[in-house]
């Protein structure tokens, strides 16, 4: 289930660092993490929420596994596994010690950077946010109900990402997270098979019943589009349809951003302008009976509520 040396050793020279014994779990830290602490501005995150950038831990329990091959996806796909195969994983008190510990070490080098803002230099050791949402489909990891409780231990606030797929372990859940977000990056099941490119039996099917579990949830909630110029910016009537399924505090739309391995899959032209990702959220606002309540030009992401 886990990398082989080589792959390790190529997502390691990309900033990751593996935490525990079986080589699942890792820790990235975030562009926006290191540039709040030279003051030079921090991540939508913190605009909208008032998640503290610079105390925010990227991170992943499930790395190496995910149900989609998404063709926006930044990821080398080549290393994806679709199921969960080994007994065999770390459990979550030594994933967030180590992860803590990991990220101190990757940011070590900003003490003897005269740039660095020395309150935020001594807050960075100590985290606050924990963003689920590195790499991988965090709920194929099976104690990651394990994982939100032992960071909400620590007071920890947790956003995790899922792609809807596991909605049995998102119902069963006991431990909520601060924040759950859904991707939805389709308005229909013939443009989910084509963009996402799911890698297993009734995919939209597990999407949709994962929509309506959201609704059930206490804790706060976030539908997440990523906009593909070109191969879903359609339909927003039929995205308003499934995100009312959803009822979520928060939707987010936000531009396919033409890096990392999904350059080889899609082309510059599919990376929408800002104001094509805000005309786009308008549509869907209108459509949902929601208002746009925030936005980030340099992150291309759009906020209803």
């Amino acid at each position: 289930m886990s990398f082989n040396e080589k792959q390790i050793e190529k997502l390691e020279k990309s900033g990751y660092r593996f935490v525990g014994k079986y080589g699942h779990a890792a820790v990235k830290t975030c562009h926006w993490t290191r540039q709040s602490i030279v003051d030079k501005g921090v991540c939508y995150k913190e605009k909208f929420y008032g998640i503290e950038s610079h105390r925010c831990l990227q991170m992943s329990p499930a790395v190496p596994n995910c149900q989609q091959e998404c063709e926006f996806c930044w990821r080398d796909l080549t290393y994806t596994q679709t199921f969960w195969e080994d007994d065999d994983y770390d459990d979550p008190k030594t994933i967030v010690d180590e992860a803590i510990k990991a990220q101190n070490n990757l940011l070590c080098g900003y003490y003897g950077n005269d740039k660095a803002n020395e309150k935020k230099l001594e807050e960075m050791k100590s985290p606050t946010n924990a963003a689920i949402s590195l790499a991988g489909e965090p709920t194929l990891y099976p104690e990651i109900d394990g994982l939100i409780g032992e960071f909400n231990r620590r007071n920890f606030t947790t956003f995790v990402v899922s792609n809807g797929q596991c909605a049995d372990r998102l119902r069963n859940l006991e431990n909520d997270p601060y924040q759950l977000y859904l991707s939805l990056d389709a308005p229909s099941k013939e443009i989910y098979n084509s963009l996402c490119r799911p890698q297993v039996d009734n995919a939209w099917e597990n999407l949709n019943e994962s929509l309506e579990t959201l609704s059930s949830f206490s804790s706060r909630t976030c539908i997440r589009n990523t906009c593909v110029k070109g191969r879903n910016m359609n339909n927003p009537e039929e995205y308003a349809s499934l995100i009312s399924k959803a009822d979520p505090d928060f939707i987010e739309i936000k531009a396919y951003m033409y890096v990392g391995s999904s350059r080889e899959r899609l082309t510059l032209s599919n990376m929408p302008r800002f104001n094509e990702v805000k005309e786009f959220a308008e549509k869907i606002s209108k459509a949902c009976g929601r208002e746009i309540i925030d936005e980030s030009e340099i992150s291309r992401v759009v906020l209803i509520k």
